[in-house]
């Protein structure tokens, strides 16, 4: 897991369609350069322009990066909800403060059996880091925002939340136990605990 922290997250999507199609490539075969070409020139992910075509390209590279050959297979095993969850899994682990967030704030709010996950929560998160990182303390209000939103909205795309009129409702997965099998192989239970709320 990368050990710095990173506003990079609200400069990304969810993108799992993106996502699957670059594992399609990798799954066919196709070298980097291959994939890189068919998906710059080809405009493989629909950008609306060449400059945004690029940016997705190299989130969704790093990102594919995250996941080893096993965790490639297991994708295209998977179910729907499961290949989300993996999608999820491989941002995790390209960006720290989300990976912290999980596990302090929607795992702790399982674990004492929160219904919602609200505004506050993530507000309070960041004062925190603030008082722990001068990283964090360095951002200004609308960077902190455009992050707490864009981890709503991973959350939601990956089932970990829903809509309840306005309110977000926590709604745990179940993982595969293909899933939790090959991230305790890997030594990534932190990483299922947080998405699971798990002890």
């Amino acid at each position: 897991m990368i050990e710095t922290y990173s506003a990079g997250l609200m400069s990304q999507s969810f993108w799992f369609v993106e996502f699957k199609k670059y594992l399609k490539l990798l799954a066919d075969n196709l070298s980097e350069e291959e994939i890189k070409k068919q998906v710059i020139t080809g405009n493989f992910f629909g950008a609306p322009n060449e400059y945004r075509n690029q940016r997705i390209y190299r989130y969704i590279y790093n990102r594919c990066k995250a996941l080893d050959e096993q965790g490639q297979k297991l994708f295209f095993s998977s179910d729907l909800s499961t290949q989300k969850l993996i999608n999820l899994i491989c941002i995790i682990r390209e960006d720290r403060l989300f990976f912290e967030f999980l596990n302090e704030v929607y795992r702790e709010k399982i674990i004492l059996g929160a219904e919602f996950l609200e505004n506050a929560d993530a507000k309070i998160f960041f004062r925190n880091k603030e008082i722990q990182s001068d990283i964090v303390a360095g951002w200004n209000e609308s960077t902190k925002k455009r992050l707490i939103s864009g981890y709503f909205n991973f959350m939601s795309d990956a089932n970990l939340l829903s809509a309840d009129g306005k309110r977000r409702k926590i709604t745990p997965p179940l993982p595969d136990i293909a899933l939790e099998r090959y991230l305790a192989a890997r030594g990534e239970t932190s990483i299922l605990k947080a998405v699971t709320g798990s002890c």
